[in-house]
């Protein structure tokens, strides 16, 4: 099998269909009315939920970019990183995503290589080529652009965090004599990972062998697999993370009580921006015919990305993501439960719940696993 590019082996491997290896919390720094506070608020609150995100023993905390959204959606991810690398000692931090055709490949790289630095090798870089219609407007930077930019701005970040002197003539960077100093504490460089919905792009991570990053569809994870088997590449040397609404209390209700306003604005948003894109069959009908708040919790159009949103008791988001589980293969589970808007001591209370009494029973499964492995050997 090819040799993987993804730079040191994540911590956790996945070898078992059914596993999560490691439990993920989104920030988005997302401001909408009527809960509106100042930026420096939000953005102050927002990075101590990393630091509990910590405390309560999740392993990875993701950003994630939008540009010129009226909420603020948070647009500049590695400062980001690098505060809350500063404020933590073992939680990883990772970009899910960073849109990488929106900047300078190279500038990325060194910006990148100094929150492993200031994390002493905590970071994982996940990159996407980005849909927002107006972004790119912004930007002045044509959408048709977007997929060749990513891929060669990808390698470029992979080739000056380990090679020196780097000079290369790319269609979109052009390089002389470059070396990135100081690099990454990772070696041969931190995980990469390449966000993608269609065909076209999930077979572009694959065929170059980094992570993959997915909004949650079975479907995805099935392109990426076949597509890194077609490409010489195992698998299991590769990890996946999949992105899911994800918000817990006592009792079903309680939890749509709280968690229904952000998830119906969440969606309410990407439904605006991905009929705007219509990058792929589906999109124009992506939100469509979306019932009001207090009504969405009793909807089977309840799903994001194509998946049910896991609202409601542990027990509830333990069944459901035993589901996902048979019939997908995720080592990385990515919960959305920073919803837009939310009161931040409820964004904990779920968090402590679900760390309490959700993300022990996959590590015991997990564990049941490895000793039951062990003994067949």
């Amino acid at each position: 099998a090819a040799v993987p590019r993804t730079g040191r082996p994540h911590p956790h491997r996945n070898r078992n269909q059914g596993e999560i290896v490691n439990f993920g919390f989104t920030l988005f720094f997302r401001n909408p009315p009527p809960a509106k506070v100042s930026f420096a608020e939000l953005y102050r609150k927002e990075i101590e939920l990393a630091v509990a995100a910590e405390e309560l023993g999740y392993d990875t905390v993701w950003l994630t970019e939008h540009h010129f959204v009226d909420d603020g959606y948070s647009p500049s991810l590695l400062p980001i990183a690098a505060a809350i690398a500063a404020r933590t000692k073992k939680i990883r931090i990772g970009t899910f995503v960073l849109l990488l055709p929106l900047h300078n490949a190279l500038r990325v790289a060194e910006d990148a290589a100094t929150v492993d630095l200031i994390s002493n090798g905590r970071l994982d870089l996940g990159l996407g080529q980005g849909y927002r219609v107006p972004e790119f407007v912004g930007f002045n930077i044509p959408r048709n652009e977007r997929g060749p930019r990513l891929e060669e701005g990808t390698e470029v970040i992979r080739r000056v965090w380990t090679e020196r002197n780097v000079t290369m003539d790319g269609r979109f960077n052009k390089l002389t004599n470059v070396t990135v100093i100081p690099g990454p504490v990772q070696k041969p460089h931190p995980p990469l990972w390449l966000a993608a919905r269609g065909p076209k792009s999930i077979g572009r991570a694959a065929r170059n062998g980094y992570h993959f990053m997915g909004t949650g569809g079975v479907d995805q994870q099935q392109m990426y697999d076949a597509a890194l088997k077609e490409h010489g590449r195992d698998p299991e040397d590769f990890n996946i993370a999949q992105l899911r609404t994800v918000f817990v209390a006592s009792k079903h209700d309680k939890a749509w009580d709280d968690a229904e306003a952000g998830a119906h604005y969440m969606m309410t948003c990407y439904g605006k921006w991905f009929v705007e894109a219509n990058d792929l069959p589906g999109d124009q009908a992506f939100g469509a015919n979306l019932p009001p708040i207090g009504k969405l919790r009793h909807s089977e159009t309840a799903s994001l990305f194509g998946e049910s949103m896991l609202i409601g008791t542990p027990d509830e988001a333990i069944a459901g993501i035993e589901d996902y589980l048979g019939r997908t293969r995720v080592t990385h589970l990515v919960a959305a439960m920073d919803l837009p808007g939310m009161d931040p001591r409820k964004v904990r209370r779920s968090m402590e719940l679900f760390s309490k009494e959700v993300m022990p029973h996959f590590r015991r499964k997990s564990r049941t696993q490895v000793k039951k492995a062990a003994k067949k050997k």
